[in-house]
C-alpha cells in the first residue's frame, strides 16, 4: 500500500481555503488526514469534511509537524513567515499568494502548461495569478501549434478576487442604490484597492484599477500577468500587455485576448486544437449566440473559450474571449491539480 498524505490548508476559513477543502473531498490523492489552519480567532470552530468534523487549529510553525502537503491561501505575509517553516518540517508548500511567484528557482505552475517545472522544486511551488492561469490554459495549446509572438489582454474581473469583504461591499452598494442613494455617493472603503488612497463604488461601475499602480502606469495586477506569462511559458521574448478591470459581478473572470501567432492558420484550426486541449471547454457558435459567460463558469472546473475570430488587419492575429471561475481554476483547483500532478510524478 502506498503512502497516504497529511494535507494542511492554511487560510481554511477564507473563500479560496473553503474551496480547497471542498475539492480535497474529491481529489485524486491518497489522503490520510486534513488539517484546517487559520488565525487564532477562528481556532476551535468546526468545519464539515466528508463524514468528519474538522476542528480549526491556530496556525503556528509547529502546525506543520507531520504534514506532507501544505496549501497556502492566507495572504503573502503569512506565506512569507510560515511557508519556510512548513518546508523545514518536511512539507511541500503550494502557495496561492503572489509572494513567491517571481522568485528565481521557485516553479510557477499551471499543470496543463508547464508540469515539468515541478521537477525543479525545492519545497515551494507558486500558484499563478487567477487571470494569468485561465489565459495560459487557453493560449498554451496555440503556442505549441503555431508559435506565439504577442498577447494583448483586457480583463473583466469579479469582485470575489478581492475577497469576501469586497463581495459584501458590492452587495451593500446595490442595496444603497435601491434605497435611493446616488451612485456617486455609495459607500466605498475597499475597491479598487484596499491599500490605495481613494476608493470608488463598484456597483453599476467598472474600475480600471486592480491593485496599486506601479511602473510605467501599469497596476501590479497588470505586471503580474505580464511577468508571470513569460515565466510560465519560459519565453521572455513574448510581447505581453494587460489592462485589468474590476466589474460588478461576484464570481467568474472574463478576458478579451488578442494574440499574434508566428504562423498563419484558420479559426477552424484553432477551434479544433482548443476542443481537444486539457482544461479547455470550447463554447463558440455565434450563429446560436453560444459563447462563454461568467455566470456559466461558476463552480465549473473548465476554462471556457469562445468568440474566436481572425483579426481584420493581421492574418496572424486572432481574438478570443476566455472565462473561468476565479476561485476554482483561478485559485483552489489549480493548487489541488499541482498536488495531484506532483503525486503522479512521485515528487512528494
Amino acid at each position: 500500500m502506498g503512502k497516504k498524505y497529511t494535507v494542511a490548508v492554511v487560510g481554511a476559513t477564507g473563500a479560496v481555503g473553503t474551496k480547497m477543502l471542498e475539492l480535497l473531498q474529491e481529489v485524486n490523492l491518497p489522503i490520510e488526514r486534513v488539517k484546517a489552519l487559520a488565525s487564532k480567532r477562528s481556532a476551535g470552530k468546526t468545519l464539515a469534511f466528508k463524514d468528519q468534523v474538522l476542528t480549526i487549529e491556530e496556525l503556528t510553525a509547529e502546525s506543520f509537524e507531520g504534514v506532507d502537503i501544505a496549501l497556502f491561501s492566507a495572504g503573502g505575509g503569512i506565506s512569507e513567515i510560515f511557508a519556510p517553516e512548513a518546508v523545514k518540517r518536511g512539507a511541500v508548500v503550494i502557495d496561492n499568494t503572489s509572494h513567491f511567484r517571481m522568485v528565481p528557482g521557485i516553479p510557477l505552475v499551471v499543470p496543463e502548461v508547464n508540469p515539468e517545472s515541478l521537477k525543479t522544486h525545492q519545497g515551494i511551488i507558486a500558484n499563478p495569478n487567477c487571470s494569468t492561469i485561465q489565459m495560459m490554459v487557453a493560449l498554451e495549446p496555440l503556442r505549441q501549434a503555431f508559435g506565439l509572438d504577442k498577447i494583448i489582454v483586457s480583463t473583466y474581473q469579479a469582485v470575489s478576487g478581492a475577497g469576501a469583504k469586497a463581495i459584501a461591499e458590492l452587495e451593500n452598494q446595490v442595496q444603497e442604490y435601491l434605497d435611493g442613494k446616488p451612485l456617486t455617493e455609495l459607500t466605498a472603503t475597499i475597491l479598487p484597492s484596499g491599500g490605495d488612497k481613494k476608493h470608488y463604488p463598484i456597483a453599476f461601475n467598472a474600475l480600471p484599477q486592480i491593485d496599486v499602480f506601479g511602473e510605467e502606469g501599469y497596476t501590479l495586477e497588470e505586471w503580474k500577468m505580464i511577468n508571470e506569462t513569460k515565466k510560465i511559458m519560459g519565453d521572455e521574448s513574448i510581447k505581453v500587455a494587460a489592462t485589468c478591470v474590476r466589474v460588478p459581478i461576484v464570481n467568474g473572470h472574463s478576458e478579451s485576448i488578442y494574440i499574434e501567432l508566428k504562423e498563419e492558420t484558420t479559426v477552424q484550426a484553432i477551434q479544433e486544437i482548443l476542443a481537444k486541449a486539457p482544461g479547455v471547454e470550447l463554447v463558440d457558435d455565434p450563429s446560436q449566440q453560444r459563447y462563454p459567460q461568467a455566470i456559466d463558469s461558476i463552480d465549473q472546473k473548465g476554462t471556457f473559450v469562445g468568440r474566436i475570430r481572425r483579426d481584420l488587419d493581421n492574418p496572424k492575429g486572432f481574438h478570443l474571449w476566455v472565462v473561468s471561475d476565479n476561485l476554482l481554476k483561478g485559485a483552489a483547483l489549480n493548487s489541488i491539480q499541482i498536488a495531484e500532478k506532483m503525486h503522479e510524478l512521485a515528487l512528494i
